[in-house]
């Protein structure tokens, strides 16, 4: 089965008649995403993200490189027959109820009456928006509005949906909720390709995550292998001597506090990106007659994990 996306030395430059000096959007991006993942696309903005998105929509065209869906070249109208989209800050005419809106949108996509009849009813239901059902759009707050347009990304049933910002404006509960369809449809077989500055939202839910820099491809991989690269462990244990932590300051550092009822223990933040160093490192504590209370592995945050990549060039 061919990749979901796949885009190959992907840019695009956008010229300006006011200005001699044109802007690089994109810049020699490779990326692939698998049928069945939910591929984050990370990036300050600027960074290309949406120029990204609209080459792989064939709103804009490429000025160098190949990009494809499923296989097939996304300047091919069939390309996106497969495809569900939201945008950010979308817009639906405000006079009509949920369902009509609905129906006009899967008629425009070319989903026949039966289908439509169908498909609407659980839509609603998957985005907790039936009660709203005959409802004008006009009344509805921001986190319906987001609802409603997760409800018409799905409505063609798409093989890869493409989502940007889609728990803009939506409250906590419906953020799990919408998480929570996201993982499901994983399940099902759909591909979900998703931007979001909800950094939070993307740990939990992506199975892969690619960050754009200014054009270029500045990262890509799981979760765990990007956060990985500054693993540390915290360490409880009776006091190290100051001797031994100057020997392995550059791998143990004393944290600051102590349990309230462990006088006699102390918390250390020991530096280890594999299973030997670690174990080496307890077993040198251990030579030391340190005894060790409990040793519990902690991840950098892909918020922190972001900041430091997005800020390396400035």
């Amino acid at each position: 089965m061919p990749p979901a996306v796949q885009v190959q030395q992907l840019s695009k430059r956008y010229s300006s008649a006011f200005s001699k000096q044109a802007v690089q959007a994109l810049d020699g991006v490779d990326l692939q995403v698998e049928p069945g993942e939910i591929f984050g696309l990370l990036g300050p903005n600027g960074a290309g993200k949406t120029t990204l998105v609209k080459i792989l929509l064939s709103i804009v065209q490429a000025t160098g490189g190949r990009a494809a869906l499923f296989g097939v070249p996304v300047d091919k109208p069939h390309a996106r027959k497969r495809i569900g989209y939201l945008p950010e800050n979308h817009q639906f005419p405000d006079f009509f109820t949920a369902e009509q809106m609905l129906d006009v949108y899967g008629r425009m996509a070319g989903v026949s009456a039966e289908d439509r009849k169908r498909r609407i009813p659980p839509l609603l239901e998957t985005v907790r928006m039936t009660q709203w059902r005959e409802t004008k759009i006009k009344k509805f707050s921001k986190g319906m509005m987001q609802r409603l347009g997760l409800a018409q990304a799905l409505l063609n049933d798409a093989d890869l949906i493409l989502l940007d910002e889609p728990t803009d404006g939506v409250d906590p509960v419906g953020r799990r909720e919408i998480r929570d369809v996201l993982v499901d449809l994983r399940d099902t077989g759909k591909t979900i390709f998703l931007n979001s500055h909800l950094l939070s939202e993307v740990e939990q839910v992506c199975t892969r995550v690619a960050i754009l820099n200014q054009g270029r491809l500045a990262r890509e991989g799981s979760i765990a292998e990007l956060t990985a690269a500054d693993l540390y462990y915290e360490v409880l244990s009776t006091p190290i001597p100051e001797t031994l932590l100057a020997t392995l300051s550059d791998k143990i550092q004393p944290r600051n506090g102590t349990p309230a009822q462990e006088t006699v223990l102390r918390r250390y933040q020991l530096k280890a990106n594999d299973r030997q160093t670690l174990n080496a490192l307890l077993d040198r504590l251990r030579s030391e007659n340190i005894l060790l209370e409990s040793v519990h592995p902690v991840r950098q945050s892909l918020e922190d994990y972001f900041i430091d990549v997005v800020t390396e060039s400035v």
